[in-house]
Protein backbone atom coordinates (compact mmCIF):
# COMPACT_ATOMS: atom_id res chain seq x y z
CA UNK A 1 0.00 0.00 0.00
CA UNK A 2 3.33 2.55 0.67
CA UNK A 3 4.37 1.32 -2.50
CA UNK A 4 0.75 2.43 -4.39
CA UNK A 5 0.96 5.86 -2.77
CA UNK A 6 4.20 6.86 -3.16
CA UNK A 7 3.95 5.94 -6.88
CA UNK A 8 0.69 7.64 -6.94
CA UNK A 9 2.15 11.21 -5.08
CA UNK A 10 5.26 11.08 -7.73
CA UNK A 11 3.27 10.93 -10.44
CA UNK A 12 3.21 13.88 -12.73
CA UNK A 13 0.92 13.31 -15.73
CA UNK A 14 -1.81 14.52 -14.39
CA UNK A 15 -0.60 17.80 -13.53
CA UNK A 16 0.77 18.10 -16.65
CA UNK A 17 -2.51 17.43 -18.62
CA UNK A 18 -4.13 20.17 -16.23
CA UNK A 19 -0.95 22.79 -17.38
CA UNK A 20 -1.79 21.67 -21.09
CA UNK A 21 -5.88 22.15 -20.39
CA UNK A 22 -5.46 25.57 -18.79
CA UNK A 23 -2.85 26.89 -21.82
CA UNK A 24 -5.55 25.53 -23.82
CA UNK A 25 -8.26 27.94 -22.26
CA UNK A 26 -5.82 30.76 -22.24
CA UNK A 27 -5.05 30.89 -26.06
CA UNK A 28 -8.82 30.23 -26.42
CA UNK A 29 -9.92 33.31 -24.26
CA UNK A 30 -7.16 35.53 -26.04
CA UNK A 31 -8.20 34.28 -29.35
CA UNK A 32 -12.27 34.58 -28.71
CA UNK A 33 -11.23 38.49 -27.74
CA UNK A 34 -9.41 39.55 -30.87
CA UNK A 35 -11.92 37.92 -33.00
CA UNK A 36 -14.79 40.31 -31.40
CA UNK A 37 -12.33 43.55 -31.33
CA UNK A 38 -11.59 42.56 -34.76
CA UNK A 39 -15.81 41.73 -35.87
CA UNK A 40 -16.28 45.07 -34.09
CA UNK A 41 -14.19 47.35 -35.96
CA UNK A 42 -15.01 45.58 -39.57
CA UNK A 43 -18.98 46.01 -38.76
CA UNK A 44 -18.25 49.97 -37.61
CA UNK A 45 -16.32 50.06 -41.28
CA UNK A 46 -18.97 48.01 -43.08
CA UNK A 47 -22.08 50.48 -41.50
CA UNK A 48 -19.70 53.54 -42.60
CA UNK A 49 -20.13 52.54 -46.20
CA UNK A 50 -23.30 51.67 -46.20
CA UNK A 51 -24.17 54.81 -44.85
CA UNK A 52 -22.39 56.89 -47.01
CA UNK A 53 -23.76 54.58 -50.21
Amino acid sequence: MKDLFTRFASDESGATAIEYALIAALIGVVVIGAVTAIGTKASAKFQMIANNL
